[in-house]
């Protein structure tokens, strides 16, 4: 197939920030709630790809709901300053470079589950500003994936947008949104299925 769009997923698929994210989310929630079970790089894998009250939900056990919502604020806001100061470099090889020469070709889009903000640090923390025509979250709408996706493609007309993600809740969203999903096999998760899998994100310029 012909696309004349590609929009991206963020986690498990331009960079892997689960270490920073761990270390910032622990800072608070020691400080916050030390009843709540500190959390790991490898368990916040499994989580990301939520929108961020399923995170809560499924982290901050035993909280009430108002608990989790300024729980789940206050780690977000220490993971964005956290990863604002972070030096060393945690995007994939490849996905700076690509997507400058993709750009060239299609318009890209990014999609994220994420709170606000979250997208237009990993725009600038890459420099990726001049390369990215549009993006949407959970933050900025309250809409899931599928919805943003719908969202994107209506707001920018695309015809043949394909979306490249990593994990099962990355293919169902697509399934939903009408979109044919290209699967970061590199990443955080194993979908069911795919119409193509790349083992690094350079390969987006062989499809």
């Amino acid at each position: 197939m012909t696309y004349d769009s590609i929009i991206l997923d963020i986690d498990g698929t331009l960079w892997n920030t689960t270490g920073i994210v761990a270390e910032a989310w622990n800072k608070v929630i020691s400080k916050l709630f030390p009843e709540v079970p500190l959390v790991t790089a490898e368990i916040l894998q499994g989580q990301f790809g939520k929108t961020m009250d399923v995170i809560a939900d499924n982290l901050f056990v035993g909280l009430s709901k108002e608990q989790k919502k300024y729980l789940i604020d206050q780690c977000c806001l220490s993971e964005q300053e956290a990863l604002h100061n972070n030096t060393k470099n945690i995007t994939y090889d490849g996905v700076v470079e690509t997507i400058a020469e993709l750009s060239k070709k299609v318009p890209l889009f990014i999609v994220s589950n994420c709170q606000s903000g979250y997208i237009e640090v990993v725009i600038k923390k890459n420099h990726i500003e001049n390369y990215i025509t549009d993006f949407e979250c959970f933050g900025n709408q309250g809409k899931p994936k599928d919805e943003n996706i719908k969202l994107i493609v209506q707001r920018n007309n695309l015809k043949a947008p394909v979306y490249v993600g990593d994990t099962q809740g990355d293919y169902e969203a697509c399934q939903k949104a009408g979109v044919p999903f290209v699967w970061a096999a590199y990443g955080f998760g194993k979908p069911d299925a795919y119409v193509a899998k790349i083992e690094k994100f350079s390969e987006l310029k062989d499809l």
